[in-house]
């Protein structure tokens, strides 16, 4: 679903796993995508993770009937899906946000990658190319909130 306003712009965002049990919608643009080369990341994703921010009180699970959560930390989980294994959101304890893959977006999605975040954890398999993106350590990103 795509829906405009009156001048064009995108007010609906969508987006859901591969086998559509579960699927969320956002009433903001999400933000610019972030890649997170954490190790937990890594492996939820079988690479690097990418993420799109939304304000918690904008996003809204429209189906969930095969929605997990995973608690992958003291202060964070993970929402997949239990039958097709698509990786939809990170959520951190407290945050007045969530995060989307931007890859389970329905496109057009009309974002841009910003940044590269845990660049001093990335695999020992691959290198960061240059691409003009923001890079951030682990300790930058902390401490950036």
């Amino acid at each position: 679903m795509t829906d405009h306003g009156a001048d064009g712009e995108r007010t609906v965002w969508t987006g859901g796993c591969a086998c559509g049990g579960v699927r969320y919608e956002a009433g903001v643009k999400p933000s610019p995508v972030t890649f997170c080369h954490c190790g937990q990341c890594r492996r939820q994703h079988g690479h690097v993770g990418a993420y799109s921010r939304m304000p918690r009180e904008h996003l809204r699970i429209t189906a969930e009937e095969s929605l997990v959560w995973y608690r992958s930390s003291d202060s964070a989980r993970r929402g997949f899906c239990g039958r097709c294994g698509s990786a939809l959101f990170w959520d951190g304890a407290g945050l007045p946000y969530m995060d989307v893959t931007p890859g389970s977006l329905d496109e057009p999605t009309g974002l841009h990658a910003d940044r590269h975040i845990w660049v001093d954890s990335k695999g020992d398999y691959y290198e960061i190319g240059e691409d003009g993106l923001e890079r951030r350590t682990s300790a930058e990103d902390q401490a950036a909130g």
